[in-house]
């Protein structure tokens, strides 16, 4: 570990740590949760949240935890910018950490719409309208999301999959290596320490 290494070190795996939790509570709500529109979905998470031991508790972990780690993976990546450990040889890391940054943010818009009541169904059209204004790619990423014309069951049998089976995996593949690199890359001191050991060298010369 370099000189200097401190608290702003472990938003990276605190970030892991929100992922796990997430993972864990995430298939405990899996086993009760249905995917179907008409009712299914909001009445198995009802289900979970009334009549479920600790149910509540748990989905409230899943619930609150999605915004945890979305704003843990956003300090760390700022930790990493502005400490510079995004240089040469960690360029490659950086990749893989805004790549996981894009696949959190996807993680948490799916998510949002599988209770399927009032809020999570109007506010997830807005944001599948939004992204269908993006050049080029925008209007075929809408219609992916849909799966069809218009909101329904395939809308949210598509968002459930790629909330559950997809991007989990993508995660899982993508932290995995990312811890590889940081094992055989190191970290780096901040900048502070940097700038200390040029002033004493500079010094020492003069």
């Amino acid at each position: 570990m370099p000189k200097g290494t401190n608290w702003f070190y472990t938003l990276g795996s605190a970030t892991m740590f929100a992922f796990l939790s997430q993972a864990v509570t995430g298939v405990f709500l899996a086993m009760y949760y249905r995917p179907d529109a008409a009712s299914g979905a909001y009445e198995s998470m009802r289900y979970v949240n009334d009549e479920v031991f600790l149910g509540e508790f748990v989905h409230g972990m899943h619930k609150w935890g999605s915004s945890v780690m979305v704003i843990l993976i956003f300090l760390h990546m700022a930790r990493t910018f502005f400490f510079g450990a995004y240089k040469y040889p960690r360029e490659l890391n950086w990749v893989i950490g805004v790549v996981l940054l894009i696949l959190t943010m996807t993680m948490s818009f799916t998510g949002y719409l599988l209770p399927f009541d009032q809020r999570s169904y109007w506010a997830t059209i807005v944001g599948v309208n939004i992204n269908g204004t993006g050049p080029l790619v925008g209007p075929f990423l809408s219609d992916f999301l849909r799966g069809g014309p218009e909101f329904g069951a395939t809308t949210l049998s598509r968002f459930y999959a790629i909330h559950m089976l997809l991007v989990p995996g993508l995660l899982g593949a993508l932290i995995g290596f990312h811890l590889y690199l940081v094992a055989k890359l190191g970290t780096t001191a901040p900048p502070w320490v940097s700038a200390e050991k040029y002033t004493k060298k500079d010094e020492e010369q003069a």
